[in-house]
This record gives C-alpha cells, structure tokens and sequence, in this order.
C-alpha cells in the first residue's frame, strides 16, 4: 500500500477527531487533496495559497544558499584577511559550505519544527486546518538572524511570534504584524546583545571574544554608525559578500527573487518601489545637510548622514525587506495608491531610523511594523477618498 493510501485511510479513520487537522495537513502538503468540486461551473485557477507559499519559498532559496556560503567565508576572512584579495575563489569552498551546513541549517531546522508545532497544537485544539502561512514565515526567519543566534533562542522567539504575533488575531489572513517581523524584534528586545554588535555576525566570533585569536565581523551600518573606515568594495556591498544576517546581504540575489515574485505575480512591484524610493529621498535629504555643513565630522550621526543615498540602498536589510516582507499580503496596503504610500513611508522611515538611533543602524524592520499598524488607515482614507471623488463626478453628471 502507498503512503498516499496510508495517508488517506488514516483521514478517514481520525475524520471529526482533534488529530483530523494534522493528518490533512500532512496529506494535503505531500499531494493533491482527494476531494474536488460537484456540479455547476467553477472559476479555475493555477494558483492557490500553497502554490503561492511556494513561489515565495523558491525565491528564497537562492539567499539561502549564498547565506550558507557566506557564513563560512567571514568566518575565515575575519581569521585571514588576505582571502578578501580574491573573493571569488575564496568564496565558493565546501569548507565555507560546511560552515553553512552546520550553522544555518539548523537554524531552518528549528525555525520550522517549532513554528509548524505551535500550528499543528492550535490547528488540533481549535478544531480548524492547518494553515500554510508558516510556510513561508519558517524560511523568512532564519535568513534575518545572526548566524551564531542559539537555537534555544530563536525556538523562543518563534513561539512568541506565531502566538502573540498570528494566533491571537485568529491565525493566517488575519494578523496585523507580520510574524516574522515580530519574532525579529523579540530577539532584539528580548535578547540585544545577541542581535548587535560586532561579534554575533560572523561563525564564533562570540566563542573567540577575549581570547588571542578573537576575531570581529562589525557589519557596514555598525562601522558607519561609529565613523569608522568601510574595508568593502561597492561590488561586495552589492554581491553581499559581507558580514550581516544570513539572507540579507546579497542585494543581486533579493533583486532577482523580486524580478522572480514581479512576474509570478505574487510580490507587489508598487510595494517595492516605492520603498527604494523613500529610502533614496531620505538618503538624499541626509546628503543635503551634509553638503550644507548643517552638521560637522564630530557629530555622532555624521557617518551614516554622509553616507551616499544609492549605498543606503545595497547595505543592511533595506532591499530584503522591500522584497520580502513589506509585500506581505496580509499585513501591507490592498489599495493601489496606498501601496505606494505604504512603501515609500517605509524606506524613508527605514533610513531616518538607522541615521538617527545609532544603536540599532538597522531600521527597516521597525519601519516596516509600524506601517503595518498604519495599513489598514492608509487603506481607508484612499477609499473614502475614491469614494468622495466619485460622488463629485455624480453629481457633475446630474447638474
């Protein structure tokens, strides 16, 4: 007998217990669901929630696998600086892989394990389906955390988040705060000086500390927020061959995730765009006073105020979280203009928040849930909006 008859004969033998949920979302996830529709013609579509997840899930993959890689290699760059003279040969290595194996993985491994767990618990005590909204959340959150973040850790974080930050509210589809976005700033809060510094972005940094051989990894935002000299390239910058969490550094890999969710249709392009452009206008505001001599070299916000807007763009977690978590179609805008409002505050928020708080350079996932409390308020004064433009235009008709 198949293990899809297994399956399938184990929903019918627990069908109206408390354990049915996790039976189909277990059948339901490996093959296509028994039951179809009867009579009457039905709209048809190829796309559906799970395929949707899964779309975002492919994009992803590629940030995964460089995060891997590039985990190993700060690691042995920070030991051996002479390995950033030749970045491409130095870089795709199995020992950088391995790194990458035995630090991010797991990382992937508890992520889901705990968060499919807090699903499957409430799924089997509400008596609902499982969702499959942690699908994508699973693999978000381990691509925005240090590499060395403990395990134990992130499995707390990942319980306050799908239950404080989805559950709730009544589950998927319903949240205000994207999930992942919450589970990142419990660990911030939570737990600051295991998201911050110069020792938790590179392979046992933290274990080395205060040692002969100790070893640093400050990101790009950090240098800049203390008035630092940068040691990377414009092309490291934009590769993402840096120090930072594991998913966020390769700004050509996110842009080809977003070029791959554009043309699925699955991520909003107004979304996207909008926030690159009020980054860059923030960028060039902060530009202007410093060009102004507003503010002098001395000045604790010198350094990321002098910081060129296009560079705003390529470093920290900007062009992540445009792509990947301000387009959540749960908790972002539904309004065509108010996506692009919706965006925009973000990246201008984003930057204003990483020049003016130096002890946390990177803003935009601040920026991102307080817009998301602000979504559905933006959406509703464009609909009364639209709402009192079209009643002007009916009464110009029947003048």
């Amino acid at each position: 007998m198949s293990l899809k008859q297994n399956l399938h004969n184990l929903k019918e033998k627990y069908k109206g217990t408390k354990m049915a949920p996790a039976f189909n979302a277990i059948h339901t996830f490996l093959y296509m669901p028994n039951e179809v529709t009867h009579g009457g013609t039905h709209i048809k579509a190829a796309d559906d929630l799970k395929r949707t997840m899964n779309m975002v899930i492919i994009s992803l993959i590629p940030c995964l696998l460089f995060g891997m890689f590039n985990a190993g290699y700060q690691h042995y760059a920070a030991i051996d600086p002479s390995l950033r003279d030749n970045v491409l040969a130095n870089f795709f290595t199995f020992d950088n892989l391995w790194i990458g194996i035995i630090k991010v993985l797991p990382l992937v491994i508890v992520s889901y394990g705990v968060g499919l767990g807090v699903e499957f618990i409430f799924a089997i005590i509400k008596g609902h389906e499982v969702e499959e909204g942690y699908l994508v959340t699973g693999m978000l959150v381990p691509l925005i955390v240090p590499v060395d973040t403990p395990l134990w850790m992130l499995a707390v974080a990942v319980v306050f988040g799908v239950v404080i930050g989805k559950e709730v509210f009544g589950g998927t589809g319903m949240n205000i705060l994207n999930p992942a976005l919450t589970i990142r700033a419990f660990l911030f809060f939570a737990y600051p000086t295991w998201m911050s510094g110069d020792k938790v972005w590179v392979y046992d940094a933290v274990n080395r500390a205060g040692t002969a051989d100790a070893i640093s990894g400050e990101t790009i935002l950090g240098s800049y927020a203390q008035n630092q000299e940068v040691i990377y390239s414009n092309w490291d910058k934009f590769m993402g061959f840096i120090p930072g969490s594991v998913g966020e550094t390769s700004t050509f890999l996110i842009l080809l995730g977003a070029a791959f969710l554009i043309f699925t249709k699955i991520g909003s392009w107004r979304i996207i765009v909008s926030t690159f452009l009020g980054a860059a206008v923030m960028g060039m505001i902060f530009n202007q006073v410093v060009a102004a001599d507003i503010i002098t070299s001395s000045s604790k916000f010198y350094g990321l105020m002098s910081t060129a807007w296009w560079e705003h763009l390529m470093i920290g977690g900007l062009a992540f979280g445009a792509v990947y978590m301000a387009t959540d179609p749960v908790t972002a805008s539904q309004t065509n203009k108010g996506k692009w409002i919706y965006g925009f505050l973000i990246g201008f928020i984003s930057i204003m928040i990483r020049v003016f708080n130096p002890a946390y350079p990177e803003g935009v996932f601040l920026a991102i849930l307080l817009m998301n409390v602000f979504a559905p308020t933006i959406d509703h004064y464009v609909v009364q909006g639209n709402v009192k433009n079209r009643l002007k235009r009916a009464k110009v008709k029947t003048a």
